[in-house]
């Protein structure tokens, strides 16, 4: 028997172990594979292959049973997911069901999830724009949160590195307050997207409109060829897979990359009970894992733990992580462990119609859009609320045709379709305040159908958030009306935290162990082998979209992690 489990002990212990295979845990299992780790990465839902397990890929409009809607018993049954504008027919495996995977929300919030090899990676909006150090020092500047331990120049060589492996297509502005990158070829703005741009360099300085910038291929096609990757197709059905890889996800990319190596193990079905630490040796030892299927347990070993379970999730894992070192969750000395989460403000928003530029008109589809990069609050505090946003901005014109007719009025009419006026449209992406009264934490009797605490999650808005709103309101409606455009509409859904799928925090880096959790190296200050690469991570949210930072973090933080040996 002795022998039985020393061989057990043997087969299930690896260099290092990453926990989960989304947008983070893909970069730090290339990275560790890539420098010669033997790695295991612990995905807790099922297994979905590139190209294979993308049943909906090429299918058309008329071959889906309810020609693309979810049908209403389901949205019924799942009103949490059924709030998000991608939880579609053709995309719907794709997402976590409120029914299989519940929560307890002592405030509202819409937690949007998707367990599968890749994470949430095949469905992300795929716009990825750099930091700067206005961003990375705004906690600083106005004293709210904890200062960040790193600046732009920590991360801009990593930046550079993710960008080049990812393809990103964009142009070289030379925005302050939005370095430039590794760019391929950048996609076009519409010609009223243009007309705005214009107008709005001319008559507001320090305002830019510019392309999005976002990971699809646009060129070099020789070099992602090694990667198995293909140009973009423009098909803008990225929800459902890309079958040329054509946008970044750990499906397409990383994953594979590091499969080729030799080095990497992928264990899907694995539902991570906690991080087991050694109490005599004063650092973490391995993992406890529960099979989805068969509910058994079993312990993974490796010197070097990284925790990319998607923010909330790490929260859950970590607090789960008790000991007699640990009795409030691994690396909790502080008590701070799922305080001070933070997400995007995406609640309002502008449109309007514009009626020049009759002579254009827009054909094919692009999977961008046009981006308003923060203008509020750069350069020094000239609001009555802290931070500021950035925001989206998109122009089209829709051929318009009239089925209200019959007979030869209606052939007439379908087969003699009209141009309708341009759409211009906006909504905004708001930078919100991490604050300890915004947490997570787990309820101390309920639990999942694995036995796992359900996580209670208590985030909501705030005075600034509300100010915030406003400002974006009566500033993009301003811009709009004196570019010419016309009937005005403004909204504020009021939809709950969490649609923005940015939720950040809870596990915040920072320079004092008393303040934070992790150091500027991404290590738990209280057990350095373990490393937090994902959005928990983040000690404030700034306005950008946070993909490409989680990238760069991990792959910087594998570079460390090796360094030390």
């Amino acid at each position: 028997m002795a022998n039985l489990n020393i061989q057990h002990a043997k087969e299930n212990t690896f260099d290092a172990i990453v926990i989960g295979s989304g947008m983070s845990g893909g970069w730090a299992a290339k990275e560790l594979t890539e420098k010669g780790l033997k790695t295991l990465v612990l995905e807790r839902g099922r297994a979905v292959d590139h190209l294979k397990d993308y049943p909906t890929t090429n299918l058309k409009p008329w071959e889906f049973e309810h020609r693309g809607t979810i049908p209403a018993d389901i949205q019924k049954e799942n009103p949490v997911v059924s709030r998000c504008y991608a939880f579609r027919e053709d995309a719907q495996h794709f997402f976590v069901k409120d029914t299989e995977h519940p929560y307890v929300q002592d405030k509202p919030f819409d937690w949007i999830r998707g367990y599968q090899t890749g994470g949430k990676s095949l469905l992300w909006a795929r716009q990825v724009q750099r930091w700067s150090d206005f961003d990375f020092e705004g906690p600083a500047r106005d004293g709210f949160a904890v200062d960040w331990p790193i600046r732009y120049q920590d991360l801009a060589p990593w930046y550079s590195h993710v960008e080049k492996f990812v393809g990103v297509s964009g142009n070289r502005d030379g925005l302050p307050n939005l370095p430039d990158g590794e760019f391929l070829p950048a996609m076009e703005l519409s010609a009223v997207e243009q007309y705005f741009k214009g107008f709005v360099a001319e008559n507001y300085p320090g305002r830019d409109i510019i392309i999005g910038r976002c990971a699809h291929i646009t060129g070099n096609a020789e070099y992602y060829a090694k990667q198995g990757r293909a140009l973009c197709q423009h098909r803008v059905l990225c929800q459902r897979g890309c079958p040329f890889g054509g946008y970044f996800s750990s499906n397409s990319a990383t994953l594979p990359w590091a499969m080729k190596t030799g080095n990497l193990t992928m264990q899907n079905n694995a539902v991570v009970h906690s991080i087991l630490y050694d109490e005599t040796k004063g650092r973490a030892k391995g993992v406890l894992v529960i099979d989805a299927l068969t509910k058994e347990t079993t312990e993974y070993y490796a010197d070097l733990i990284f925790l990319n379970a998607s923010a909330l999730n790490t929260n859950l894992v970590l607090l789960n992580s008790t000991s007699s070192r640990f009795p409030n969750g691994l690396g909790n000395d502080n008590g701070l462990l799922g305080k001070y989460v933070a997400f995007h403000n995406y609640r309002a928003g502008v449109s309007a119609e514009y009626e020049g530029l009759q002579e254009y008109t827009t054909q094919g589809k692009r999977p961008n859009g046009g981006y308003i990069p923060r203008f509020r609050n750069v350069l020094r505090q000239e609001t009555d609320f802290l931070r500021g946003y950035a925001a989206g901005f998109s122009g089209n014109r829709a051929i318009l045709t009239d089925h209200s007719d019959v007979g030869e009025n209606l052939e007439n009419s379908l087969l003699n379709p009209q141009w309708g006026p341009w759409r211009v449209g906006s909504h905004m992406m708001g930078e919100t305040i991490p604050k300890e009264a915004s947490y997570v934490a787990l309820d101390p009797h309920e639990k999942d159908a694995w036995g796992m605490p359900l996580l209670r999650v208590s985030v909501d808005y705030d005075q600034n958030d509300e100010a915030m709103i406003k400002d974006y309101i009566e500033q993009v409606s301003e811009m709009f009306d004196a570019a010419g455009f016309k009937n005005i509409r403004t909204r504020d859904d009021k939809r709950a935290p969490g649609l923005d799928i940015h939720e950040m925090g809870g596990v915040r880096m920072g320079h004092d162990p008393k303040t934070s959790l992790l150091n500027k190296w991404n290590q738990l200050h209280a057990c350095q082998n373990v490393y937090v690469t994902d959005g928990a991570c983040m000690t404030s949210t700034s306005t950008q979209n946070p993909s490409l930072t989680y990238m760069a973090l991990a792959a910087r933080a594998v570079d460390h992690a090796v360094k030390q040996g």
